[in-house]
């Protein structure tokens, strides 16, 4: 179709243009993990959430489930008409712990729009020595 400009040509919603250029693979958010010190650290990428309100980190056998729901909304108003874009929809991310994992000490923490959660780890040296007998 030649003489249409970038403007006039029918663009797909993010999640199809995803599958239709094999990008399907990529998760909803980004995540980084990483040892420090004493704690395993999962950092995710989450701008323009109310942590309060849209995000869920829960822990569930051996598993650190990361879920919210994401709207976001845009709208600008011109002499040439008005103009509303909105995208919203729910994502879910589940992170293997490792061996060793305290559960119970996980804190969670939200700041310029990155999820840090800290899931404290045994120390290797915690573990009960095993005694050696003779036959």
């Amino acid at each position: 179709m030649a003489g249409l400009s970038r403007r006039d040509r029918f663009e797909l919603p993010e999640p199809m243009r995803r599958l239709f250029e094999g990008d399907w693979e990529v998760p909803a958010f980004r995540v980084e993990e990483f040892r420090d010190a004493n704690a395993m650290v999962v950092r995710a990428e989450l701008p323009s959430i109310d942590p309060e309100k849209d995000l869920d980190v829960t822990v569930t056998d051996g598993t650190l489930r990361i879920r919210g729901e994401r709207r976001e909304e845009t709208s600008n108003r011109s002499k040439n008409g008005y103009r509303s874009e909105f995208k919203y929809g729910s994502f879910s991310r589940d992170i293997p712990l490792p061996a060793g994992s305290s559960t119970d000490e996980v804190t969670a923490s939200y700041r310029d729009g990155v999820l840090e959660v800290r899931v404290p780890l045994q120390d290797a040296g915690t573990g009960r020595k095993v005694p050696i007998s003779r036959s």
